[in-house]
């Protein structure tokens, strides 16, 4: 059964699309099924990957409305092994018309138990909130992702999320983990990039990544052309990083060995 991974932050700009996209596309290129659920009213992955939003016909919003099943609504990507539930405007206004339906919070998850069995990995790209549709998501998954930008306010608000996500597992998500916090945009030439990773370290510890994204121009560029930075520039410095996060995921799901 898929291990299902929330890639979450209420802070906007941290490079949480970048990696949904191109984390997910790292797991399928290295022949992992892997699906990505855009749950971002901007559908920003949706067309990361190269689908047209004015196209889609469908989306997540379906799913938790109960309009539509998952499995009808899977869209193949250009990437082998990767596949997207997109996202849509429409996600705006699903908080408010979900209010009044039974399991409001549960939606996301009982949708996808139909599919679960059927990937490896799902990835969900949350929205830049913490509201009902972050919420499902976060009960939906197995653990979240926090990027986590390389600058001054980086830890402001990570103490909120953190405490949202103990909060999920007390009431309603006991099995929810957090499976790293991100270090992304990093400069190593900025005397305060390498001095937020050492507080994130010192104050996090043991749930962050060893792997770090680096500020790059062609990461930035890919979305432009709807590609990850895989299909985009594979001898880029952002492809060398999310095949190393990738591979470090692997690592701490059991599925390879650390050499």
């Amino acid at each position: 059964m898929g291990k299902v991974i929330a890639i979450v932050n209420q802070k906007g700009g941290v490079g949480k699309t970048t990696t949904a996209v191109n984390l997910a596309a790292s797991l399928a290129v290295l022949e992992y099924k892997t699906l990505l659920i855009d749950a971002d009213p901007q559908a920003n992955a949706t067309s990361g990957v190269g689908i047209d939003t004015n196209n889609v016909e469908f989306s997540i919003y379906d799913c938790v409305l109960g309009n539509q099943r998952p499995e009808d609504i899977v869209v193949h990507t250009d990437t082998p092994n990767l596949d997207i539930i997109p996202g849509h405007i429409d996600l705006v206004g699903a908080e408010l018309e979900m209010i009044s339906l039974d399991r409001r919070e549960y939606r996301m998850r009982d949708a996808l138990q139909v599919i679960k069995n059927q990937y490896d990995f799902i990835f969900i790209d949350c929205a830049p909130s913490l509201g009902l549709i972050t919420l499902n998501s976060l009960v939906a998954a197995d653990s979240v992702i926090i990027p986590v930008q390389c600058e001054y306010f980086a830890l402001e608000g990570l103490g909120k999320l953190l405490n949202t996500v103990r909060l999920v597992q007390l009431g309603m998500n006991p099995e929810l983990g957090i499976e790293g916090i991100l270090l992304t945009m990093y400069d190593s030439r900025l005397k305060l990039a390498n001095a937020v990773v050492e507080d994130v370290k010192t104050h996090c510890k043991n749930i962050v990544f060893e792997t770090v994204i680096s500020r790059n121009i062609r990461l930035s560029e890919a979305p432009s052309y709807g590609k990850p930075i895989l299909l985009y520039d594979v001898q880029s410095r952002g492809t060398t990083n999310h095949l190393n996060l990738a591979k470090e995921i692997l690592i701490n799901n059991g599925f390879i060995n650390k050499q």
